[in-house]
């Protein structure tokens, strides 16, 4: 059973730091393509950030800059660090990885609340 879980939101003032984290766990062969994203009360879920197995990184323009994705292949995690956070950067931020060519799992999510 292939799991993904996010740790690490939280609540932070505006111009504060967080750093996010989901750990893949299960019966995995490979993993491609991870990448977070979000979704703010009414609105749709939107890409914050991808990651390709290699390690290239692309993001929103609304975070670049202030975002950085990375990932550590041993540990089977995908990091988001999270710099200068904005009250509009409130959401549930999701965890996404490819697993196969045509295999998706997804987190259940770790709330982030910035407070101006």
């Amino acid at each position: 059973q292939v799991q993904l879980v996010e740790s690490g939101g939280g609540l932070v003032q505006a111009g504060g730091s967080l750093r996010l984290s989901c750990v893949v766990s299960g019966t995995i062969s490979d993993i491609y393509d991870m990448a977070w994203y979000r979704q703010a009360p009414g609105k749709q879920r939107e890409l914050v950030a991808v990651i390709t197995s290699h390690g290239s990184p692309n993001y929103a323009d609304s975070v670049k800059g202030r975002f950085t994705i990375s990932r550590d292949n041993v540990k089977n995690t995908v990091y988001l660090q999270m710099r200068s956070l904005q009250p509009e950067d409130t959401a549930v931020y999701y965890c996404k990885g490819d697993l196969g060519p045509t295999v998706t799992y997804w987190g259940r999510g770790t709330q982030v609340t910035v407070s101006s």
